[in-house]
């Protein structure tokens, strides 16, 4: 098979859950062990952390200046609910570009998509309404699952006050994080089928990275078992996805063919 990684892998789950572990750990894991052991190719990381503190940076420069916020109130607060929809479609759009630029893009690239969403804001639900069609059609799920009360304890753990843009070292004030992330939507978002997500009639495979017992926090050997194990699953369901007869044709290049792990 001429591509033997996923082609996008969408990282989930509450803040603090493990999601920018699981990417450092992929990082600094050897490319070719990587791509076996995995099926992760080049990482392309699309966040939308760097995205909503630009925002807050720029909205203090304007505070500052004695000009409106633009985006969010003093303590850190959306102005508005659509602003979390603004970044999903920025997601899109950034992945949009990157298949504009690289005809081949995805024969060394995988594109790891971060995001949280609670239901506060529209959930999961919503936020993959914007998220771009063939973006979905070459997508899978990695849901790190945590409860409430663990993604609070680790959110205190990583937070270093003179690295808050930091993607390993930001933090959520206590208030914020009950308020954006209490209530979560994972549940009865993926409710209707235990392997595939349904969004705009699109199929997408998912999985759930179990973390309460926090395998992302200093045990690399814990976290590469446990993530492969996960990555397998979805390997397997890509291919059913793939072989699955479909009513219209995708719109993907004639050569895309099912992601297929190299072997261990």
């Amino acid at each position: 098979m001429k591509n033997q990684t996923f082609d996008v892998l969408i990282l989930l789950g509450r803040p603090a859950s493990g999601k920018s572990e699981i990417i450092d750990f992929l990082t600094r894991t050897p490319r070719d062990v990587r791509r076996r052991r995995f099926g992760i190719g080049n990482m392309d990381v699309i966040d939308d952390f760097p995205m909503l503190w630009t925002w807050f940076e720029e909205d203090d420069i304007l505070s500052k200046l004695g000009q409106p916020r633009l985006h969010s109130d003093p303590n850190g607060h959306f102005k508005h609910v659509y602003l979390w929809h603004v970044l999903i479609e920025r997601i899109s759009l950034e992945y949009r570009k990157r298949l504009r630029d690289d005809a081949a893009y995805h024969d060394h690239t995988t594109t790891i998509v971060e995001f949280s969403r609670g239901s506060q804001h529209g959930g999961y639900a919503e936020a993959f309404r914007h998220l771009d069609e063939d973006l979905l059609r070459r997508a899978a799920v990695v849901y790190v699952r945590v409860s409430f009360e663990e993604s609070l304890r680790k959110n205190h753990r990583r937070f270093n006050p003179e690295r808050p843009d930091s993607i390993l070292e930001h933090g959520l004030p206590d208030e914020k994080l009950a308020r954006d992330y209490r209530d979560n939507d994972w549940d009865t978002f993926s409710a209707t089928d235990p392997e595939f997500l349904t969004v705009h009639s699109i199929r997408v495979p998912y999985a759930v990275f179990e973390n309460e017992d926090d395998v992302t926090t200093d045990s690399p050997e814990l976290l590469g078992a446990r993530l492969r194990a996960v990555l397998d699953r979805l390997h397997e369901l890509q291919r059913v996805r793939w072989e699955e007869p479909v009513s219209a044709p995708l719109a993907l290049p004639a050569d895309v063919v099912c992601p297929r792990f190299a072997g261990s």
